[in-house]
């Protein structure tokens, strides 16, 4: 039994704990990046937040502040459409990370637009990827988008985002300037980017897919030497028209090259390929669950 085992057989909330403790994380994470760098740098990074800069550009209103007021309607429109869990820890992130904008008096690190748009959509990316493994979102446009698309279904929830901080990013260049919105659609491009490595996980386990005759041997050794569960697919060769099992096991980095002996020993013509698997969840890697 693993460790995140003992500790949700112990505290029946565990689950639910560590959910907030990486939405707090990711609010805090989040936030550093608009007095750090995209303040600083006038970079609107799309969605009401980017919007709340514009408005900070012209009217001086606080970012955080500005940003919840926008939120809150959106958020008394579009709960019915979400699950009551993610509904409120959503509320808890959004007030969490625009509180956190205002309130951290944090001298700026860069001017350089670049690097601000850089290390900002860096920064921004971590943590509203953390946010969503948190199982919560910093914005009501998540709920208004999941609506548009309950009612015109060629509408997809990521093709409205989209095109909202597509507005956004028009809007931001022609307030703030051409190279101010050409740098807010690179932050846009890093954050988004850093959001999938997160969401995926930064585990790098392998996915190993062996072809041989010799597959229950193969299949044996590896749940013997590497107390790994194996899976057999059923394939039919193509050229051959013979069915035979393909061996499926997920695993470390690490045991990879154990995986190849076995298999090199048992059978020197077996045909292998490895794929990455960013996320292995169940039993011998991360428990697949979610706390309410």
């Amino acid at each position: 039994m693993t460790l995140q085992d003992q500790l949700r057989k112990k505290f029946p909330h565990f689950d639910a704990t560590m959910a907030y403790v990486q939405i707090v994380l990711g609010c805090l994470i989040g936030a550093l990046a608009y007095p750090l760098f995209l303040m600083p740098s006038n970079i609107a990074p799309g969605g009401l937040s980017g919007l709340a800069m514009i408005l900070n550009y012209l009217f001086q209103w606080p970012v955080g502040l500005t940003s919840l007021v926008m939120n809150i309607p959106l958020f008394l429109v579009g709960y019915k459409a979400m699950g009551r869990v993610f509904v409120w820890r959503s509320l808890v992130a959004t007030v969490l990370f625009s509180g956190a904008i205002d309130l951290m008096k944090i001298p700026a690190m860069t001017v350089d637009p670049l690097l601000g748009t850089l290390y900002g959509g860096l920064l921004l990316g971590v943590g509203l990827g953390l946010i969503l493994r948190g199982g919560a979102t910093t914005g009501g446009t998540d709920m208004i988008a999941r609506m548009v698309h309950s009612k015109i279904t060629f509408i997809s929830v990521g093709m409205f985002l989209l095109m909202i901080d597509c507005v956004v990013v028009i809007l931001a260049g022609v307030v703030m300037g051409t190279s101010e919105g050409l740098y807010a659609l690179i932050c846009i491009f890093v954050s988004s980017k850093v959001i999938d490595m997160v969401m995926a996980g930064f585990t790098s386990n392998k996915a190993c897919f062996i072809i041989t005759p010799r597959w229950n041997e193969v299949s044996q050794t590896i749940m013997k030497d590497l107390e790994r569960g194996v899976t057999q697919l059923t394939a039919r060769g193509a050229y051959s028209e013979k069915e035979n099992p393909v061996v499926l096991c997920v695993a470390s980095r690490q045991e990879v090259a154990r995986i190849k002996d076995i298999v090199r020993e048992a059978d020197e013509n077996a045909f292998m390929f490895v794929t990455e698997a960013h996320e292995a969840l169940g039993e011998g890697f991360s428990k697949l669950s979610g706390g309410d």
